[in-house]
């Protein structure tokens, strides 16, 4: 489990660690803004200046992206890059002030995503729980999913409940749990006593099944499961009793907000 800490007021904290503070987000809006607009310099003069490009490439090495690696996932020669951050040592040149707008706009255009970041990188934990919690809810024995991720099972019950991985775990999550939530673990050779008491383990932890989440979700540190289908609406509650499980926070806000209504109403 990684103990990173990173500073708030950083891109990479707001990336990595999903931090929505005010100096994340507004680090992150300056980031962003500051290179929509260097990319924009692309469509109209011939040379821009490569300060944002230098910024931007240094920033990706939070990312685990370093230079080399950003030069080939941007198609622009090595030696360019190198000259951009460090100047040309041999002719005592310093680094490059302006550059090409097209060479700019391909490393502006080189994001820290997932396929792109390094395998080492701490990341929120948040997805990696979520998915692995949820094929257990869907009867997956702890014990065939670290199997199929190459994990031990103790490097694996660490890991369903960590607060930060890696990229590479998050990565070969993400593959296995693609491979199997509509699967049925019954038809893929796991015994009936084992799915049942993987079943049991999830309803125990209160663990989300895969149908509460959806892909614009699942990531989120901040959303919730939708349990249910109505989960943050006034009929959310009842359908929570119908199906046996507790009644989530999304729900339980909307019946209070309900009540302080009808109380409002009636006075």
């Amino acid at each position: 489990m990684s103990t990173v800490s990173r500073s708030h007021g950083t891109t990479a904290k707001y990336h990595l660690d999903r931090c929505r503070c005010y100096p994340c987000c507004h680090a992150n809006s300056q980031y962003e803004s500051n290179r929509r607009r260097a990319m924009a310099y692309g469509t109209w003069q011939p040379f821009v200046d490569a300060g944002p490009v230098r910024t931007h490439v240094r920033q990706l090495g939070e990312f685990g992206i370093g230079w080399i690696r950003a030069a080939k996932l941007a198609g622009v020669a090595t030696g360019t890059v190198s000259k951009l951050l460090y100047g040309d040592r041999p002719r005592n040149l310093a680094p490059t002030k302006r550059m090409r707008p097209e060479v700019a706009l391909a490393l502006l255009s080189v994001e820290p995503t997932l396929e792109n970041m390094g395998p080492v990188v701490p990341i929120d934990g948040t997805g990696t729980r979520r998915r692995l919690q949820a094929l257990v809810a869907a009867g997956w024995p702890q014990s065939e999913i670290a199997r199929r991720l190459g994990m031990e099972r103790a490097n694996f019950g660490r890991t369903i409940v960590s607060p930060m991985v890696r990229v590479s775990t998050l990565r070969a999550v993400v593959a296995v749990y693609d491979e199997l939530w509509r699967a049925n673990p019954r038809e893929h050779g796991v015994p009936a006593r084992w799915y049942t008491t993987a079943l049991a383990t999830a309803a125990r932890n209160g663990w989300a099944p895969v149908g509460a989440w959806d892909d614009d979700t699942i990531d989120d540190p901040a959303a919730f499961p939708d349990w249910t289908g109505h989960c943050g609406t006034t009929d959310g509650p009842r359908h929570h009793y119908r199906i046996g499980i507790p009644v989530c926070q999304p729900c339980r806000e909307a019946r209070q907000r309900h009540r302080a209504e009808a109380n409002a109403q009636a006075a």
